[in-house]
């Protein structure tokens, strides 16, 4: 049995939305997976391997506003692709799945993230 390399677990998750922006790209997806150190997503244009991205995540969540409701949480950080390829049906390609590594976050975000990641195991 293998052990788990990770230093973050990573959670398949579906419910955190993102704007992913590298160069002239811009899109919004959903999350696939994340983790406090990263994300992978699907997206439909390309965006090449190695890739500097700007990310902005809304984590739904967590944090409790002034009349005690939960309310999302928007993290704002760098990062760069360090997987990418092609999802083809057919012989045509449908989308891209993506991991972007998040190379520039803070502490107090990457906080949140682990927080969101453990109470969603």
């Amino acid at each position: 049995m293998s052990k788990e390399k990770r230093k973050y677990p990573r959670l398949k998750d579906e419910n955190v939305s993102l704007k992913v922006k590298s160069g002239d790209i811009e899109i919004i997806t959903k999350s696939l997976d994340i983790s406090a150190s990263g994300i992978y997503c699907k997206v439909e244009k390309e965006i090449p391997l190695m890739s500097r991205t700007k990310v902005i995540l809304i984590v739904p969540k967590t944090k409790k506003d002034t009349s005690g409701e939960p309310k999302p949480v928007k993290i704002e950080t760098d990062g760069v692709v360090v997987r990418e390829h092609p999802v083809i049906v057919d012989g045509k390609i449908v989308h891209y799945d993506v991991a972007i590594f998040f190379d520039n976050i803070s502490a107090k975000d990457r906080k949140v993230l682990l927080e969101y990641t453990r109470q969603n195991a």
